[in-house]
């Protein structure tokens, strides 16, 4: 598959000059991010986020299975993301590109190195059977900033799952279906978020947080800050060779603490939407 062509001059031009004045090509404030898109599916865990023309698809399924020995205790969580050409024409089958393979390894940092799920409340019998969590991320489309869509993507699906209900009687484990028992939220830890900033070969242009494609392709660097609303820092990834100061390093993880807790109060609330509208039949 052919690879999108580098842009050109007068876009580049273009695009920094507005940017040395503060604006950008959408109408975006420099460190004003796309408003988030939420939709769930009908199953418990399907999630699709989607920031601008950005989009990702996540999807939580459990299954029970054996832990390994040298964790008797502790559930297990497996995640996989797949950037296919569906996506964009950067990405091309059996070739991952170093965006997809940052892509992977953020995500791996950032819901499962960092706790979100209590892995030892995913324990059913100790050595025995334990839950094994996996977490599918199917990016639909590339439109810019694919990993903070992903990241988003990926722990509200988690925070949108329910396990079924387990009973255990001695050595026999009963699992209930949702219709004759609730099924269970996952016990998480916190709920990080991911931001990522855009920086220029121009020190003197201001970066900008959740870059467009272009912005993306024309930046001379990138930071990704992964934390929480209670200001609990995940992650700091930085690619590329832009020297920051530690000053502004922090003025960043300022502002990402601020966009942690809008984005906080909005996933809650799209939460509790969802939830009030599914009934869920007991019996």
């Amino acid at each position: 598959m052919p690879r999108p062509p580098s842009p050109s001059i007068p876009e580049k031009e273009f695009l920094y000059s507005a940017l040395k004045q503060s604006l950008r090509l959408d109408g975006r404030a420099p460190l004003e991010m796309r408003s988030p898109t939420l939709t769930f599916g009908p199953e418990l865990g399907w999630v699709e986020c989607a920031l601008g023309k950005t989009r990702v698809l996540a999807q939580v399924d459990a299954k029970m299975v054996k832990p390994p020995p040298e964790r008797p205790l502790e559930g297990i969580i497996s995640i996989i993301s797949e950037l296919s050409p569906m996506a964009s024409s950067e990405y091309e089958p059996g070739r991952p590109s170093d965006e997809e393979v940052t892509i992977t390894r953020m995500l791996d940092k950032v819901l499962r190195r960092s706790d979100v799920v209590d892995k030892e409340s995913l324990c059913v019998m100790a050595g025995q059977r334990v839950w094994h969590l996996r977490l599918t991320i199917h990016c639909l489309a590339d439109a810019g900033n694919m990993l903070d869509c992903a990241c988003l993507a990926g722990v509200l699906a988690l925070k949108h799952f329910r396990r079924p209900e387990v009973e255990v009687i001695g050595d026999e484990v009963t699992v209930h279906p949702p219709t004759e028992r609730a099924p269970v939220p996952l016990s998480m830890h916190h709920t990080p978020f991911c931001f990522t900033f855009a920086y220029f070969p121009d020190t003197t242009t201001q970066a900008v947080l959740d870059p467009s494609q272009l912005e993306q392709r024309l930046s001379a660097g990138l930071l990704s800050v992964a934390l929480n609303a209670q200001r609990e820092l995940c992650v700091v990834q930085k690619a590329g060779g832009v020297p920051l100061d530690p000053e502004e390093v922090l003025r960043i993880i300022d502002v990402a603490v601020g966009k942690a807790k809008e984005l906080d109060k909005v996933v809650e609330a799209r939460l509790k939407e969802d939830w009030a509208g599914r009934t869920v039949e007991v019996r």
